[in-house]
């Protein structure tokens, strides 16, 4: 098991910590970050967004860095844009960045707060609805916010505000009623399933990944389910049904989906279980009280 994991799952606990670092400098994970050299935009993003998942990674001179880089490059004065221009703002990248930010204790930043603002006043969670935001960035890559809103965007944006509510406002009634209103759109189609013809939405939405990526997996979905109370049961029987599928041998998940990206480092392979991902699946099964797994 992962230093970066133990060094988690003793917080979890709340075990007394000597020095946190130590467990950062034995990871493999962050050693595997620090080693990576010459990315791209997009590779930043992904490096940060993974970084973000482990505790105590924002004392990381890499972390520090790479959220200079976004700070100078990718933050604009609208929200956060992978290209750097306000015009390209799309919700998913815009939404993983936000989370990024709150895992890092940056929630309160102007940069996080404008990505929040943007998500209020322009994301949207059902369709045929009219987004005012009229940057270019939304409308190419299949469309974000057409008649039909992007579920990937739609996903990661419930996530990243599950994410700020838990960890910096639970009190925000704006960020409670867009966490309903996305959870209640993904409620029917029954979390994956396309209401034309039931088939997976997405590619990859059936597949655990850890740590998230450009991609809406079921790791996302679960962690989203996992922190939402009081779901409808008959439209949630699909994703229990796929974690039972998938739970293996030693009663554990495993991370299905390797995203081919340079900057994104995966917290584990295929061979084994992955802690991190059976951690979220766990907490989804206490959350809805689950006892038949």
């Amino acid at each position: 098991m992962d230093a970066a994991y133990r060094l988690k799952t003793k917080i979890d606990q709340n075990e007394p910590i000597e020095d946190p670092m130590i467990y950062l400098e034995q990871s493999q994970i962050v050693k595997k970050y620090e080693q990576q050299e010459n990315l791209s935009a997009l590779g930043k993003i992904f490096a940060l967004v993974g970084l973000a998942e482990i505790p105590y990674a924002s004392q990381l001179p890499v972390t520090q860095s790479l959220i200079q880089y976004v700070e100078k490059t990718i933050a604009t004065s609208d929200g956060f844009s992978y290209t750097g221009k306000a015009e390209d703002i799309v919700p998913c990248y815009n939404a993983m960045l936000l989370e990024a930010y709150v895992r890092l204790g940056l929630g309160q930043k102007l940069s996080a707060q404008r990505a929040l603002m943007w998500i209020k006043n322009y994301q949207l969670f059902e369709r045929n609805q009219t987004t005012s935001w009229t940057g270019r960035g939304i409308c190419q890559h299949g469309g974000c916010l057409r008649k039909t809103p992007c579920y990937i965007g739609i996903g990661k944006t419930v996530r990243a505000l599950i994410t700020y509510q838990k960890m910096v406002d639970q009190t925000d009634p704006q960020v409670k009623k867009m966490i309903a209103d996305g959870v209640m759109y993904m409620e029917k189609h029954q979390w994956f399933k396309r209401l034309s013809n039931g088939q997976p939405i997405s590619a990859h939405i059936t597949e655990n990944m850890f740590p998230q990526g450009y991609v809406l997996s079921l790791t996302d979905l679960i962690y989203i389910a996992s922190h939402t109370p009081d779901l409808d049961q008959e439209a949630l029987h699909p994703l229990i049904k796929l974690l039972k599928m998938k739970q293996t041998k030693t009663k554990g998940w495993k991370n299905e989906y390797i995203y081919r990206y340079n900057g994104y480092q995966p917290f584990s392979m295929r061979r084994q279980d992955c802690p991190w991902i059976t951690e979220i699946v766990l907490q989804f099964i206490h959350t809805n009280s689950l006892k038949s797994f």
